[in-house]
């Protein structure tokens, strides 16, 4: 019995570690970032740097792209190749 009682705590530490402690970002795609400051990305139309969390998403041929505002997202869904190339040939 007092095997039982041993392996029953151990199994509570270990789920309650797995659902609420580090165990818990591995279901949500890793550990690493927890949020990065520095992980931005560049709003293809203007420029302006975007946070991952603000702003408006797009993906575009198999990528993500940040934007800072509606209108810049209106713009790029226009014409996506234009801002494509502007931003490439800035590189």
């Amino acid at each position: 019995m007092e095997g039982l009682v041993s392996l029953l705590l151990f199994a509570g530490a270990f789920y309650l570690m797995m659902r609420f402690g580090c165990g818990a970002h591995m279901v949500h795609g890793g550990h690493g970032g927890h949020g990065d400051a520095s992980a931005k990305h560049v709003d293809p139309v203007c420029g302006m740097n975007v946070d991952p969390e603000q702003g408006y998403g797009k993906m575009h041929g198999g990528e993500l792209y940040r934007f800072c505002s509606r209108n810049c997202l209106d713009k790029f869904e226009a014409e996506p190749e234009k801002f494509l190339r502007k931003q490439g040939g800035a590189s």
